[in-house]
């Protein structure tokens, strides 16, 4: 729906699987499973009768297999051409790629991986849990590379939850707005750096990832982007709220005048909502599966070469590894270097 010219709100839209995202993002997807209790191969322990395994997308009992047989998510798959963005609420993944990096994070970590020239990998999502259930919420991001870096080398990149800065703020009432900064800054509060390589790296782009967490009530401005910003904010939970003069019920996305301070107030309920922002690449967009150019020959080029060099191989002992049930979060990274963290 699009509101007057002279409005705060541009128009919404609503949330579907994935959700639609403008330039420079490519889509966002909030992956989101009550999974149960584990069984000892940290696969679901209840009967998958009546699934589509390797294909399943279908809620059922709660939760999805995606293409996981055994254990729920994304075995081997590759990509190029730009960057995923994940962001793990709650649960776990076990990612594994081509560059040999391995990594398990999950409750509040991010992952940014930089595909670049071509990268493979897996994420799984082992349920360690096993005398109670094991949800599972994260989105994934999906952030465009500009037509001079989509052939950089692939870079992988952990988030830790105890780096990302999560800020309070509270209104004249002492409600509590929460504020995650994932990517970019707010205010003098900036998020870890991102890969080298990212849009999100330049210092005009203005990219920023969000998360708010706005208390029963709770008012909170967010401030003004940069000019030539596009930002859409993603109302996934709660019942109403106000964003601008707008009432709005949720679950739907509301793209807003990015150079303008943006006032929230949330409803009767706890409220949440994602925001993506950034200045546009303004490029073309050819897309097709994993890969994303700037044209259908590039596209075309890309699946020629996976097939002939596999984007260097696959190390692992099979498509879908997951890492030791006691393992802690952790990251080995391609050039050998580890990075832990207690769970």
């Amino acid at each position: 729906m699009l509101w007057s010219v002279n409005d705060l709100v541009l128009r919404t839209f609503p949330l579907g699987f994935p959700w639609e995202t403008v330039d420079p993002f490519l889509f966002c997807v909030h992956h989101d499973d009550a999974y149960p209790a584990g069984n000892e191969k940290m696969g679901p322990a209840a009967s998958l009768a009546g699934r589509n395994l390797g294909q399943d997308f279908v809620v059922k009992d709660g939760y999805r297999m995606y293409h996981g047989d055994v254990v729920p998510g994304f075995p081997q798959h590759p990509h190029r051409g730009f960057e995923t963005v994940t962001i793990v609420r709650r649960g776990h993944i076990d990612h594994s790629d081509s560059l040999g990096a391995a990594a398990r994070f999950g409750g509040g970590d991010t992952q940014w991986l930089t595909a670049g020239r071509g990268v493979v990998h897996s994420e799984m999502f082992p349920l360690l849990e096993r005398e109670k259930p094991n949800p599972l919420e994260l989105f994934q991001i999906w952030l465009n590379l500009p037509s001079e870096d989509k052939f950089v080398d692939p870079h992988f990149t952990m988030l830790w939850r105890e780096d990302i800065p999560h800020v309070a703020f509270a209104d004249e009432s002492g409600r509590n707005a929460h504020v995650t900064v994932i990517a970019g800054a707010l205010g003098e509060v900036r998020a870890p750096t991102p890969p080298p390589k990212s849009w999100a790296a330049r210092p005009d782009t203005d990219v920023a990832i969000y998360a708010l967490r706005l208390e029963p009530g709770a008012a909170y401005t967010l401030p003004a982007a940069k000019a030539g910003t596009r930002r859409v904010l993603y109302f996934f939970r709660g019942s109403a709220m106000r964003i601008g003069t707008r009432d709005l019920n949720g679950s739907l996305a509301v793209e807003v005048r990015a150079n303008e301070a943006c006032p929230l107030v949330a409803g009767a309920d706890e409220c949440e909502i994602l925001v993506l922002q950034g200045r546009p690449i303004a490029q073309p967009v050819a897309q097709h599966g994993p890969f994303v150019m700037n044209s259908r020959a590039e596209i075309q080029q890309a699946f020629s070469d996976y097939q002939q060099t596999r984007f260097g191989g696959w190390p692992w002992p099979s498509d879908d590894p997951v890492h030791g049930r006691d393992e802690p979060r952790f990251a080995r990274h391609a050039d050998g270097r580890i990075e832990t963290r207690e769970r």
